[in-house]
């Protein structure tokens, strides 16, 4: 960013509207809520605490942190890396430089592996490309007899998705590994799930169910690369809040 968005003198709501109005002549999706999350942010105030000090007086050292965030997010980083922070599932996760920004779409990945999922016995669940644990995480939310391990072959991605799992209150029930996909693991799993496009065959135990995110137009690609490794794929791909095609699950067959 060039100049300064904002001036000295400004009050919390002069920062919230000149904010906004910086990210909306930029393009920027969302900027009233990016402006607000920001200045919260670098305020450590909530949303109720910045309705009701809209009046006062910013420092100077506050309108330079608030500038400072401005600038990186004119520059394009996701507000979520700025804060540190990103809601999934309703689970509040910690975002690291080590992983990446869980995506509202992702959450029909956990929406689907649920849907066909038993909640009265205790389940063995494998999240491999585990990033931020944000699947594995908010399965084991649902699942409250059930364990999961998350794999990486990032040790920081791993330590991020730790740290998760202990604010959360499910350290005890989630474990991370260190390798590539499911390279490390010993079955069966009762669910797979994953990110990622593609899935080792042999990773994924008979009679388990795979759950994975595909992109927009990948969902019958995928589709047909499941038959034609013998998984079954009876089930219609779940479809994200757009209507597209996002969660493609299938059974391993005996």
């Amino acid at each position: 960013m060039s100049a300064r968005v904002l001036a000295p003198g400004m009050t919390v709501a002069d920062a919230r509207r000149d904010l906004a109005a910086s990210f909306r002549s930029h393009g920027l999706d969302s900027p009233d809520l990016d402006a607000r999350l920001l200045v919260g942010h670098a305020l450590g105030l909530d949303h109720a605490a910045l309705a009701s000090g809209a009046d006062r007086k910013l420092t100077a050292d506050e309108i330079e942190r608030i500038d400072a965030y401005a600038a990186r997010r004119l520059g394009r980083e996701p507000v979520a890396r700025i804060l540190g922070l990103r809601e999934f599932w309703g689970l509040p996760l910690r975002i690291t430089p080590a992983v990446l920004v869980p995506r509202p779409e992702t959450e029909t990945v956990v929406e689907a592996a649920l849907a066909g999922t038993a909640r009265d016995r205790a389940l063995r669940i494998a999240d491999l490309g585990t990033g931020s644990g944000a699947i594995l995480l908010a399965l084991l939310s649902e699942l409250t007899d059930a364990r999961g391990v998350g794999t990486d072959r990032d040790p920081a991605a791993l330590a991020a998705a730790g740290l998760n799992a202990g604010s959360l209150g499910l350290r005890e029930r989630a474990a991370f590994v260190a390798c590539h996909f499911g390279a490390a693991l010993a079955g069966p799993f009762d669910l797979v799930v994953s990110n990622p496009p593609y899935i080792r065959t042999a990773e994924i135990a008979p009679g388990g169910r795979l759950v994975v995110e595909v992109g927009w137009d990948q969902a019958d690609a995928v589709v047909a690369a499941f038959a034609a490794a013998e998984l079954d794929t009876g089930a219609p791909p779940r479809r994200d809040l757009a209507g597209v095609p996002r969660a493609v699950i299938s059974v391993k067959n005996p």
